[in-house]
């Protein structure tokens, strides 16, 4: 069977839900660094690619130089609403996750809940913290999905760093519930559960009144007066690090 010109292949990857398109390099990098399946590389200047893996990923071998195709630039805009600032894309298996599994695994982790978050770059902004304060995953309800490129982006490729996924409504579990909210005891006292969920809403909306009435907790974070809130990423990495920093030996 005759292979689809690449316009193609990397148009109909944005909508397949077994597929991620990676923008850029160092989303491709980490993803290379976590395990990823790559199906296809491209980039119009190889040579500026070498020189970003020696300066900012030499640990990550020939996985890039082993795949990579050389395209034309006129080809690479086509592949793309936009040029990522560094010339590389790449169309990759995306990884499945067990939400039952992920809800009900053992390790003392918090896993963090977005409920149905309205920005892309925010939702990759929040997996970046999480995987860097060591979350046990991350679970957005609402309909943006983690996976898209926007998200990649903003999220460096950590998504595949650790499971991500969406769900349609606020998952189920015996895991302790943390509504995080301006409403909610003070964060500088608070001992975060093992196994928490923490809940995160919109900056605008907050969480809906369904979520915090079935929360097991509630928190907030101390911000000065006249301060209302906080950007979600933000939030999250805060919350994460609440918890990260009680965990490290005195």
């Amino acid at each position: 069977m005759k292979q689809k010109p690449i316009e193609d292949r990397f148009h109909n990857a944005r909508s397949d839900q077994s597929l991620v398109v990676i923008e850029g390099f160092h989303p491709l990098k980490h993803a290379i660094r976590f395990g990823v399946d790559l199906l296809e590389v491209v980039s119009p200047d190889l040579g500026e690619l070498k020189d970003l893996q020696a300066e900012y990923a030499p640990d990550i071998g020939t996985k890039i130089s082993d795949q990579v195709a050389e395209v034309s630039n006129d080809v690479f805009k086509r592949l793309g609403p936009s040029r990522p600032p560094t010339g590389v894309m790449a169309i990759a298996r995306r990884p499945v996750v067990d939400l039952a599994s992920l809800l009900n695994d053992p390790n003392p982790a918090p896993l963090v809940l977005l409920e149905n978050p309205r920005n892309l770059f925010n939702v990759g902004a929040a997996v970046r913290a999480a995987a860097a304060a060591g979350a046990a995953g991350v679970v957005n309800t609402g309909n943006l999905d983690p996976w898209k490129p926007a998200a990649l982006t903003s999220g460096v490729g950590l998504q595949f760093a650790l499971p991500v996924a969406r769900s349609d409504h606020p998952p189920q579990s015996d895991r302790q519930l943390v509504a995080v909210d301006l409403g909610g005891e003070s964060l500088s006292g608070f001992q975060l559960p093992d196994r928490a969920l923490l809940a995160f809403g919109t900056e605008r909306q907050g969480l809906t009144q369904e979520l915090l009435d079935s929360a097991d907790k509630r928190v907030s974070i101390p911000m000065e007066n006249g301060v209302s809130s906080l950007n979600l990423a933000t939030s999250v990495a805060i919350v994460l690090y609440h918890w990260k920093l009680r965990q490290q030996p005195s």
